[in-house]
């Protein structure tokens, strides 16, 4: 094995957990530091692709997962302008019983915290850090405090992490989302995440979510496309104004939406785009979202950081050299990153943009060609997280 390092992870989301476990398991002294007084989940429910699921059973926890969450076997959307389907990837296509997992992501997150815990790292809530010196290996708190020094600082503190200073760009649209029962009576398989579309402008979206715990009962993520400056309006105009909007999109829905009496029962998540570079800055290395955010894409982000915890934990067991290990863990992630960016960037305006003409491609053009051999394989590889074979580069296999 070669040199413990005392390590620092500022943040406890899923891949900051995810690298305090498997950090910790390999023997290295971790401090992972939340801003919370007891570190949460934040953010919709997602869909785990064969690729952070590969890794969640690098620490033994895909089993588990999968007995949360729902299985995915297709994804479909359909414009009501003109009744076309306009989304529709088959995992199958790829390879037969490939499947996602959708899960609530505080079942996700009760499990890779536990795996941290039970690793050995120690988990330090109630600390926002403001800075690092990057040379030193320091952290400094918002309560003027410094820690360190560290051989290494992991950036885990998401989007907007003070670490990472690098300019987003925000994305125009976000999205309104809620964790509701299941309704086994509203007609909705529990097996698919279907959406609908008018034009590109509105999109509302049912994704089974699993359950919370093993005696939980089944929930579904609903979730409404909005325009950022649109927000403020929407929570200003009575609920049952948005509601009947939502119910003429999607009449089926009508039952779904009907537990939902005020606006607080939805969150508001806005979304930006920005890529860190350096992702290696001397003693401080950045994964998940202070590295690369994009459009979330159904929960892409938290297998991204997923498959960069592992990288990174990989690549401190290759050499004694630290400069050595931080710049392995880029080169095996960095090409994967680049080419999720640029579909990211890419689709997203098809299905959430103001853009008339993009809405009239994406029904009448794309659609079609997407039914064409090879495009399924290559759809059902790009939703699965398989395309750029980011697993091969770490060395492992998919479903291993």
């Amino acid at each position: 094995m070669s040199e413990a390092r005392k390590i620092a992870i500022a943040g406890a989301g899923i891949g900051g957990l995810a690298a305090a476990a498997f950090l910790a398991r390999d023997g290295h002294k971790v401090s992972v530091f939340d801003q919370f007084d007891a570190p949460r989940p934040v953010g919709a429910g997602l869909i785990l692709q064969e690729t952070g699921l590969t890794i969640l059973g690098e620490l033994g926890l895909r089993e588990a997962a999968s007995e949360l969450g729902s299985t995915i076997r297709r994804l479909h959307g359909q414009s009501l302008d003109n009744g076309r389907t306009v989304l529709d990837v088959q995992y199958g296509a790829l390879r037969p019983g490939l499947c996602g997992v959708a899960i609530q992501r505080g079942a996700l997150f009760d499990l890779v915290y536990q795996a941290a815990v039970y690793a050995g790292a120690e988990i330090v809530p109630s600390t926002r850090i403001i800075s690092a010196s990057a040379g030193q290996g320091l952290l400094t708190t918002g309560a003027g405090t410094t820690l360190g020094p560290f051989d290494i600082v992991v950036d885990a503190l998401g989007v907007r992490s003070p670490l990472s200073l690098r300019a987003r760009h925000a994305l125009p649209y976000g999205a309104l989302w809620a964790t509701l029962p299941w309704q086994e009576s509203a007609g909705f398989e529990l097996d698919a995440l279907a959406q609908r579309y008018r034009q590109a402008r509105q999109m509302s979206g049912v994704m089974p979510s699993g359950r919370s715990s093993d005696s939980a009962r089944e929930s579904l993520t609903y979730f409404w496309s909005i325009r950022n400056d649109a927000y403020m309006q929407w929570k200003q105009a009575p609920l049952s104004d948005w509601k009947r909007e939502a119910i003429d999109l999607w009449p089926e829905t009508s039952a779904l939406l009907e537990p939902l009496e005020n606006h607080d029962q939805l969150t508001f998540a806005r979304y930006e785009h920005r890529t860190h570079r350096p992702v290696v800055d001397q003693r401080v290395v950045h994964i998940g979202d202070s590295w690369h955010a994009a459009s979330p894409q159904l929960g892409q982000g938290a297998n991204m950081a997923l498959l960069d915890a592992y990288a990174l934990a990989r690549a401190l067991g290759e050499s004694d050299e630290l400069d050595r290990q931080l710049m392995y863990y880029a080169r095996m992630r960095k090409m994967h990153v680049r080419l999720f960016q640029a579909m990211s960037w890419l689709f997203t305006p098809v299905y959430q943009s103001d853009s008339g003409s993009l809405a009239w491609l994406r029904d009448w053009l794309a659609a079609p060609v997407s039914r064409i051999s090879p495009a399924p394989k290559i759809l059902a590889a790009l939703v699965s997280g398989g395309l750029g074979s980011p697993l091969k580069r770490l060395g492992l296999r998919p479903g291993a």
